[in-house]
């Protein structure tokens, strides 16, 4: 372990102070106004795995990756308005130093740890990423690469990933300062909070989190904490085999380390009971970042994206050209993270975790043999960190686990606290202040406390709606009006009662005098259902309401993504008339996206113009929102151009070619 402080040193204190760091960053944009009826990921999405596959895993295993997957991402919103012009932007940051370490956090982006410096030897222990460059990984889109994440919900990348948390400073074990961030989790309806400490003698960041089901039923949960590290470095952990998830879905026992292909892939390491957990990254020189945890976090993985050229083209897509690449070790509850774990109602689950610097021994560190390296990488780090000391911390933690927030750092969102009111839920130590409700909880409030939904603004969307069980109690028994019964579908919906959604939005189209949010809705069920010819009638009849009851003061995000789906809709059953109707009457600037110009170039093709099919990938274009593992981009060049091998530019395959 490197260690060039002076022992005569007095140590300096620990501290917590605001700062702010500057990127070139691409804005964030708008939240999409329609509620997410379907999954993004769709059913051929990286985190969904072969049938034949999930036959032959243990038992356990098995049973957790069929436990309560994500119907939809309801209630959280798509976050798809981000571009790719990055210009110089500041962000706020937390900044907790000792004199060993200096760690930088993102309140506003998902508490995100940007930056770990060990000061001693002048060495980030992260990739840190050059740039802000929002990209669609998280389950509800906006998620950017770098730094530590921390990873609630289900099954991918946090629907909090670019949104605010709550901060606060509170207090220590050691007596020092720590940083508090905190949460409602919507996808699930549970609270949890990251706590974040050095102690005055120790190199390693300290991370309490806690995970509270205030609910008498239980509610499965999920939890990976995902480090970035630069890709060259070599990846150290506690098995022998791992389980080894592909783009082509299927999971397979593998031996560890195996040789990296050309495509992305993830390395579960089956940890053996009883080992310790631990993974570390180190460079050519033995030197790098490990990361430990008490025995609750389990798992281990290795994330790499692959020496192809699909792989190296998104590296660039999200640090920027000549920025390196980065791979990622990552903790989390269960083995894989195809798996959610059951907490018991009025149940909760923490664990501590701990991150620092690690050298390895003299003559373990080159070339690629494990059996010195993993054993020396274990020896010391027992010596900085043995596993009854990171045990011993996480019992001094937890009595400070409810400890009263002091100063306010940063404020997330206000669903935290409207759960509060409607539940009377008492949360120590995660206070969510009635001070933080807005626009936003104010319907919900009405209706909780006069049982009625008012009636929203008629140019804009109808706005988020509650899907947690209570909120459906109350939507069934609210006034039938209209607005009440989309709201009340889209919550039954989520409960997965499909039937019972439609005939809600059925009964509210019969008495509606803005139509098209029931219309819209009816058109995605029918999609669900296989009717795409009627779902691009509803479609097309939304358009069209849309156009005649706003008019002039339609709001502008609206009319872009009902018309993004309403184009989609109508090209896949062929109706390249009726799209280029709905494609004339969009703003130009909207026509001018990325995402806009492939619809357009599939449009081209429909109506027979090839080589115009062809122009629009010549002109040049970026799907700003290009979901991983999504090969639109090469199936609609093959129809542009066939037998003409892709581009690079538009290469983002994550799989071989079929």
């Amino acid at each position: 372990m490197v260690d060039d402080a002076d022992p005569r040193r007095a140590p300096v204190a620990t501290t917590v102070r605001r700062d702010v760091l500057t990127l070139p960053a691409a804005p964030l944009g708008p939240d999409n106004p329609l509620p997410p009826l379907r999954l993004p990921r769709g059913p051929q999405g990286p985190y969904r795995i072969d049938e034949r596959t999930r036959r032959e895993l243990p038992r356990d295993m098995a049973r957790q990756l069929a436990y309560e997957p994500l119907r939809s991402v309801l209630p959280a919103p798509l976050r798809d308005g981000y571009g790719r012009t990055r210009e110089p932007a500041s962000f706020d940051t937390l900044v907790l130093e000792n004199d060993r370490l200096r760690a930088t956090v993102l309140p506003g982006l998902g508490g995100r740890v940007h930056s770990l410096l060990h000061k001693p030897a002048g060495r980030e222990l992260l990739y840190r990423n050059p740039v802000f460059q929002p990209a669609a990984f998280a389950l509800n889109g906006a998620w950017f690469a770098g730094g530590i994440e921390w990873n609630i919900g289900a099954t991918g990348h946090t629907t909090l990933s670019c949104a605010p948390l709550h901060a606060a400073v509170v207090t220590a074990p050691d007596g020092g300062p720590m940083l508090r961030l905190w949460e409602w989790e919507r996808l699930r309806d549970v609270p949890f909070q990251v706590d974040l400490w050095l102690p005055h003698d120790s190199d390693f960041l300290h991370v309490g989190v806690r995970i509270r089901n205030r609910h008498e039923k239980p509610v499965p949960v999920y939890w990976w904490s995902s480090a970035a590290v630069p890709e060259e470095r070599r990846v150290l952990g506690p098995a022998a085999a791992a389980w080894r998830l592909d783009r082509t879905r299927c999971l397979t026992r593998v031996p560890v380390p195996e040789p990296h292909g050309a495509y992305a892939a993830d390395y579960f390491y089956d940890v053996p009971d009883g080992e310790r957990r631990w993974i570390a990254a180190v460079d050519a020189d033995g030197h790098g970042l490990v990361q430990t945890s008490t025995d609750v976090l389990r798992g281990r993985k290795q994330f790499v994206w692959g020496t192809g050229e699909g792989g190296r083209r998104w590296q660039e897509w999200l640090t920027g050209p000549g920025a390196g690449g980065y791979a990622e070790i990552q903790a989390g509850l269960a083995r894989t993270q195809l798996e959610h774990v059951r907490l018991d109602g009025d149940g909760e689950i923490a664990w501590l975790e701990a991150y620092g610097p690690l050298t390895l021994p003299d003559g373990a560190a080159g070339g690629d043999d494990r059996s010195a390296a993993c054993p020396g990488a274990r020896a010391r780090l027992a010596e900085a960190l043995p596993p009854e000391a990171v045990d011993a911390a996480y019992e001094r933690w937890r009595p400070y686990a409810d400890a009263e927030p002091g100063e306010v750092l940063a404020t997330g969102s206000g669903w935290g606290a409207l759960e509060v009111v409607r539940g009377g839920y008492e949360l120590p130590g995660t206070p969510f202040a009635e001070a933080t409700l807005g626009p936003e909880q104010e319907p919900w409030l009405e209706l909780w406390r006069s049982g009625a939904v008012p009636e929203p603004d008629p140019g804009g969307a109808p706005g988020p709606t509650p899907v947690a069980r209570h909120w459906r109690d109350m939507l069934e028994t609210a006034p039938a009006r209209p607005h009440a019964e989309y709201h009340l579908g889209v919550a039954q919906w989520h409960a997965g009662d499909r039937a019972q959604a439609v005939r809600s939005w059925e009964r509210g189209l019969e008495r509606a005098a803005c139509r098209w949010p029931l219309l819209r809705c009816l058109a995605v069920a029918d999609l669900e259902t296989g009717h795409g010819e009627r779902a691009a009638d509803r479609y097309a009849e939304a358009f069209d309401d849309l156009g005649e009851h706003a008019g002039e003061h339609a709001d502008a995000d609206v009319v872009a993504a009902l018309g993004r789906e309403a184009l989609e809709a109508l090209l896949a059953v062929g109706r390249a008339e009726a799209a280029r109707a709905v494609w004339e009457r969009l703003d130009p600037r909207t026509r001018g996206r990325g995402r806009f110009r492939l619809l357009e170039a599939r449009m081209l093709l429909a109506e027979g113009d090839r080589p115009g099919a062809r122009r629009v990938f010549e002109d040049g274009f970026e799907v700003a929102d290009l979901r991983e593992g999504d090969e639109t981009l090469s199936e609609v060049w093959a129809a542009a151009a066939p037998g003409e091998p892709l581009p690079s530019r538009y290469d983002f395959r994550m799989r071989p070619p079929t």
